[in-house]
């Protein structure tokens, strides 16, 4: 990949000039011919929504930051909050109860709580290759460990990751399937082993094969970076070290004021006070300031490692021919996370960054994370939802390194897949009745124009909910921690997002007709998406475990 730089990028799309023309497009196969694209669907894990260069972060992101640059960037694209519950409204276009994977991995045995993707819904690998696509994956699943609820099961041709979540970056787990068209793949031995590049190069190499052949591919790539631990090799952390001694409240100011020039939030909106759990950087000691400066180090260095990754998937597309005619989509699965408290946890043994330690960045790096806006992970506030979203296909986007703001959520992809593809979303796949696609094709967006757009869009996880429509929002935090139960399901907050997006004028107590609707909408909603109250489902869970420890 070419040397693209920060102001290359503020001068190409940021302050309004000419976008920039860049190498490595316009002359791949299918421009004109009416080729089927192939897909390569990107997703960071516990990224927020500010980190990378192109949406205002500092981290040095060239690769993320040219498709932007020669592509289409959403400002309002949202997740689900967490990471399993994203994962499978990704891959089947539902929501993630309708899909069974309303909480984690663990079967609760409730329609919208199975822990893995139920028979009433399709992947985006079984539409497309009933649609003549080569299924490709690299990276994480966590939508299913057991059989049959894995990739090469759910319509896969080729697999190569994880199947559950979290994990060390340098030592590789026991029953990695790693093959290439039914042969041993091994990843270049004069190198240590980081997970990041074990994605990024089995990613490339599946590029390289599946290029050659007459069918277009679908390649889901899903990274574990950023998610702790933190982990990364030394000299990327080496670029970063000393970056972050002015702090977190530094960082915040910083990142708004580019995200402002950039057009990705409007200036009207205030970026929202420090979070109150968050630690005053200018109150702590040089020895805590060192340390926090290299968990933030150490984050930044697993973004750009991605970001490297990330290059040479692309540059694999560019010398193939393959890229003019490839949609690209790259995004995350939730907002910064913010678990373990304002300096996060360190566990394991030695400093953190190294194979031995297990650490996080804390609350206090996260809510710099999710710049300008409120909440994190977990939350349905916009910071746990928000989502960078870049979409890259010269074949179709003309208007290059433009940002659109109108909305779109992850059961849209789907939709859109199908869309490019000239593929059918089934009502019935092998015998089994399918429940009906939610989302809609972002087609029409790429190509410039204004799509009609969902009624409404929904959120549920942990008890905190949410839905919009148009311009309101409608919002609750479920008032307690995981694993307490409290029968006051959270008051709805009520917010106009065109004029205050960033959450903090609540307008519930002036117009209630508003919030009586959309709280009744909600309600429908989760009846018929399979969600239930988190007091119900807190309470069944109990009792599933001491009935099985009286079977003990």
């Amino acid at each position: 990949m070419v040397n693209y730089t920060r102001r290359d990028f503020l001068k190409a799309v940021g302050l309004g000039a000419a976008a920039l023309v860049l190498p490595g497009c316009g002359n791949g196969i299918g421009q004109g011919s009416g080729a089927r694209p192939n897909i390569v669907l990107i997703m960071a894990d516990d990224m927020g929504h500010s980190d990378i260069g192109c949406y205002g972060g500092e981290i040095s992101t060239p690769n993320l930051d040219k498709l932007a640059a020669n592509g289409l960037r959403f400002t309002q694209f949202y997740n689900m909050a967490r990471c399993c519950p994203t994962r499978a409204s990704l891959l089947t276009g539902l929501y993630p109860h309708q899909a069974g994977v309303g909480f984690m991995n663990h079967d609760d045995k409730l329609p919208g709580y199975m822990g893995h993707l139920a028979d009433r819904c399709v992947t985006l690998a079984e539409v497309l290759k009933g649609a003549g696509y080569n299924t490709l994956m690299s990276g994480k699943w966590h939508v299913g460990m057991k059989s049959p609820n894995r990739p090469l099961e759910r319509g896969f041709d080729e697999y190569f990751g994880i199947l559950s979540g979290a994990a060390s970056y340098f030592k590789r787990r026991k029953n990695q399937s790693l093959t290439v068209e039914g042969k041993p793949f091994e990843f270049a031995k004069d190198k240590e082993y980081y997970i990041t590049d074990a994605f990024s190069d089995y990613a490339a190499k599946l590029v390289d094969v599946y290029s050659q052949k007459d069918e277009p591919f679908f390649l889901y790539l899903a990274y574990t970076a950023p998610h702790w631990p933190l982990h990364a090799r030394a000299e990327d952390i080496a670029k970063y070290r000393g970056k972050y001694m002015k702090g977190w409240d530094a960082l915040r100011t910083e990142r708004h004021k580019r995200m402002i020039e950039m057009g990705i939030v409007k200036d009207r909106w205030p970026m929202t006070p420090r979070d109150t759990e968050a630690a005053v950087w200018d109150e702590l000691d040089e020895k805590k300031k060192e340390e926090m400066d290299l968990k933030m180090a150490i984050y930044a260095a697993q973004v750009d490692s991605m970001d490297q990754g990330i290059g040479r998937v692309v540059s694999a597309l560019e010398k193939s021919g393959q890229l003019n005619n490839t949609l690209i989509l790259f995004l995350s699965d939730n907002g910064g996370c913010a678990e373990d408290g304002q300096f996060g946890f360190d566990q394991g043994k030695g400093e953190p960054g190294t194979a031995g330690s297990w650490s996080s960045y804390g609350l206090s790096w996260a809510n710099a994370s999710n710049t300008p806006f409120r909440r994190y992970k977990h939350w349905v506030h916009e910071g746990g939802i928000s989502t960078p979203l870049i979409v890259h296909w010269p074949a179709v986007i003309k208007q290059k390194g433009k940002l659109t703001p109108q909305p779109g959520h992850l059961i849209d992809i789907m939709a859109t897949c199908c869309d490019v593809a000239g593929a059918e979303y089934p009502a019935t796949y092998k015998e089994r009745e399918i429940l009906a696609l939610e989302g809609k094709s972002l087609l029409p967006i790429f190509a410039g124009k204004k799509r009609k757009g969902h009624k409404a869009i929904y959120w549920e996880h942990e008890g905190n909910r949410a839905v919009r429509k148009g311009k309101w929002k409608l919002v609750s935090r479920y008032p307690v921690h995981w694993g307490q139960v409290s029968q006051d399901p959270g008051r709805w907050e009520l917010y106009d997002t065109e004029a205050d997006r960033t959450e903090l004028n609540d307008l519930a107590d002036k117009y209630p007709e508003i919030v009586k609707e959309m709280s009744e909408m909600y309600q429908a909603w989760a009846k018929r998406s399979f969600v239930i109250p988190r007091s119900e489902f807190v309470r069944r869970r109990r009792e599933r475990n001491k009935k099985k420890k009286a079977k003990r």
